[in-house]
């Protein structure tokens, strides 16, 4: 081999081998700018701030799927029985919120309630028997036609009995002021009425 032809060969090795570093140089830098860049992707599509427990994931509940329409600002007691006012209330025209009230004035949201004058339950309804078995009208014993005590002990009974009653009065007086007034004990006049008035619209 000539001087010319190894000089050639000289160039030729060299020349692929710089050709060979270069292509790597070429080649393994946009793999790595790709890797970056699928890593960068996959943290951008992670769920941020992913629920830690069922409860979070779950939507928030909803009045119309609880079947509850009043006011988150009653208390718990009040809230226990909330399905059954909106029942009730929507059967006989009454707005939930008032007949809410009601029963906070009247028991507080206990059940088992029962007064000096022998009202019972959450609305306190004066039954036909126990202590109210001795009031008697001109006709004969006042509450005759009511239910029992038991019948009235019994949460979703007591709600649908005096929120009729309650319908019925307002039917009677066309308003709810003068309803609340017979409703509410003889001989207190309006303060019972405009007491329960006050708690249903600060509610």
């Amino acid at each position: 081999m000539n001087r010319i032809h190894f000089a050639i060969f000289q160039g030729f090795v060299f020349g692929s081998i710089v050709l060979f570093f270069l292509s790597q140089k070429i080649t393994k830098a946009p793999i790595v700018f790709a890797a970056d860049t699928l890593t960068t992707m996959f943290h951008l599509n992670q769920p941020q701030d992913a629920p830690t427990s069922p409860l979070q994931a779950s939507a928030p509940i909803t009045s119309q799927e609880t079947g509850c329409a009043i006011s988150n600002g009653y208390p718990a007691s009040i809230q226990q029985w909330c399905t059954s006012i909106t029942s009730a209330a929507n059967q006989h025209g009454i707005d939930p919120n008032l007949i809410a009230a009601v029963i906070l004035v009247e028991s507080g949201g206990n059940p088992q309630a029962y007064s000096p004058s022998g009202a019972v339950g959450l609305m306190q309804v004066m039954p036909r028997d126990g202590l109210a078995a001795g009031f008697v009208c001109p006709n004969g014993p006042c509450f005759a036609s009511r239910p029992s005590m038991a019948e009235l002990y019994d949460p979703d009974f007591n709600i649908n009995y005096g929120v009729r009653m309650l319908a019925g009065l307002m039917q009677r007086h066309g308003n709810p002021r003068d309803a609340l007034k017979s409703y509410g004990p003889a001989g207190s006049g309006y303060q019972y009425a405009d007491k329960v008035l006050s708690i249903y619209r600060s509610y």
